[in-house]
This record gives structure tokens, C-alpha cells and sequence, in this order.
């Protein structure tokens, strides 16, 4: 890893940092997480999927929003690389997807069909708690390097501790009420997706790009812009 590659790093972190402050935004800071893997590592693309109450995954963020990386995420979370690490709390490695056994198949043939040929869950856990899974998908099959998993897995444990915060793991209907509200504002974010991808005729993953530039330029946070967006009170 280069010397420009750590100062990078060292900057995501920080940034990540920035966002643990009293009204910061769970969406936003899991977007950080996952633009910085696609950035900074040996990764095509990232997603993050969060348990509900009932213990199912949900897809919360990703560096693409085409309807078919969304698609794919939930099909491993039913069964695939995803779920099996957020039931172990490991990591799952798979250096080539196109081996996976038949129990994976419909996630493997979806996975095929965008050109990802390997991919590694990483648990989002504190303690014993595991709450849901960081997803790197590599257009190359093979394993990934070790400094980028280790990279990863910090800044999932780094996000875990946002998300949980150290004052709402204390009870567990404050944990439950903070991981329903990060996926809430996941069903607000697709709703302003539609809106947006409809008033500008534009597809769905241009019209997220135009939501989160705004939210940024605007020093937003993504859930509010969104649901500004859904009650008309912003046009973009």
C-alpha cells in the first residue's frame, strides 16, 4: 500500500470520524463506507445490508443503485455470501464466484450475469452483536489482498460503532429503533429515486447521483433531502 493510499485512509477515517456527532445521518455515514472501499480498494463495488427487527437483511447503501447490484445484494442475503456472515459473524470469502455450490445459485447467476467474479463478506458486529454485512464484489476472480480486507473490516467496525452509538447500545429498544430508522430511510431514499428519476427523465441510478451531490453541496443529510423530495417541498 503506497504512501497517497494511506493518507487516504487515514482521511476516510477521519471523515468517518466527523459523522459520530449528535444528528449525524446513519445513511450517510454507510454511504461514506461503501464510496470508500470502491475508491480506495481492490473493489469494484459495496454494499451494506442491516438486519430489521425480524433478523432478515435489507440492503441500506451501495456505490450503485441499478436495480440489478440491488437485486443481487438481496439474493445473497437469502442465500449467499451475505447471510452466511451475518449468521457466523465472519468473514466469507469467495475467490470465485462461478464455483460457488448450487445452493448459491441463484445469487451466483446474477452475480455472472453483472461480471463479478469474486467477492468477501465482512460482518458488521460489536461483541457479540452482529447487526449486518459489508459487501465487496471484484470483477476479477481471485483473493483479495489482505491490507484491503483488513482496511475494510476497520472501517465496518468503525461504522457498527456509529450506527449502534455508545449511548443507544446501552438498551435494546434504542438499538431496535436505530437500525428500523436507518432502513425507514432506505424505503424515503427509494421513493425519492423514483421521483427524481421521473420529473428528469433520467434512470433511477443517475437520479441517486443527483440526490446525494445535492445532499453534499447543500451539507444535507441524504435521508432529509429525500424526504423533501417525496413531499415535494425540493425539486431537483
Amino acid at each position: 500500500m503506497n504512501d497517497v493510499t494511506q493518507r487516504e485512509l487515514l482521511q476516510t477515517f477521519s471523515r468517518l470520524a466527523d459523522t459520530l456527532v449528535d444528528d449525524y445521518d446513519v445513511v450517510d455515514l454507510l454511504q461514506v463506507l461503501v464510496d470508500s472501499c470502491r475508491d480506495l480498494l481492490d473493489t469494484t463495488a459495496a454494499g451494506i445490508l442491516l438486519a430489521d427487527s425480524q433478523g432478515r437483511l435489507e440492503l441500506v447503501v451501495s456505490t450503485s443503485e441499478a436495480s440489478r447490484l440491488v437485486e443481487m445484494m438481496q439474493l445473497s442475503a437469502e442465500a449467499g455470501p451475505c447471510i452466511e456472515s451475518f449468521r457466523s459473524g465472519r468473514r466469507v470469502s469467495v475467490p470465485d464466484i462461478e464455483h460457488t455450490h448450487d445452493e448459491w445459485l441463484q445469487f451466483r447467476g446474477a452475480a455472472l450475469a453483472q461480471g463479478f467474479r469474486s467477492m468477501d463478506a465482512l460482518p458488521l458486529r460489536l461483541r457479540d452483536a452482529t447487526i449486518g454485512t459489508l459487501n465487496l464484489l471484484r470483477a476479477a476472480p481471485g483473493d483479495a489482498p489482505e491490507d484491503d480486507i483488513m482496511a475494510a473490516q476497520a472501517f465496518a467496525d468503525v461504522a457498527t460503532i456509529g450506527i449502534l452509538h455508545e449511548r443507544s447500545i446501552r438498551e435494546s429498544e434504542v438499538l431496535s429503533q436505530q437500525l428500523q430508522a436507518a432502513l425507514n430511510s432506505r424505503i424515503v431514499i427509494e421513493q425519492a429515486k423514483g421521483v427524481v428519476s421521473h420529473t428528469r427523465g433520467v434512470p433511477i441510478d443517475e437520479a441517486f447521483t443527483l440526490m446525494r451531490d445535492y445532499a453534499r453541496s447543500h451539507n444535507l443529510g441524504l435521508s432529509s433531502v429525500a424526504a423533501r423530495l417525496v413531499d415535494r417541498s425540493l425539486r431537483l
